[in-house]
């Protein structure tokens, strides 16, 4: 068991001192799940910077005619706030 602020990966002491907001975006796709992820990912990143995760939160799909028209996937994106320094 990892001791409270114990930080093992180098990665996370990069993140350790920082501030992040989590934000909830929607993407959608006719063709997967995976595709629909990638687009909210790639929109979101047009106008925020620095994402740094997403979280998938949950998935759905719209359906027409008896069919499955889009799938939706919901997720929690997390970006950096920027310091000011």
């Amino acid at each position: 068991m990892r001791e409270f602020g114990a930080v093992s990966d180098p990665e996370e002491s990069q993140m350790a001192d920082s501030v992040y907001r989590v934000t909830e975006v929607i993407g959608v796709s006719s063709e997967s799940w995976e595709a629909a992820a990638r687009n909210a990912v790639e929109t979101a990143g047009k106008t925020v910077r620095d994402l740094r995760v997403a979280e998938v939160v949950r998935e759905d799909v719209t359906i027409e005619n008896g069919r499955i028209s889009n799938f939706r996937v919901r997720l929690a994106i997390s970006f950096k706030y920027e310091s000011g320094d």
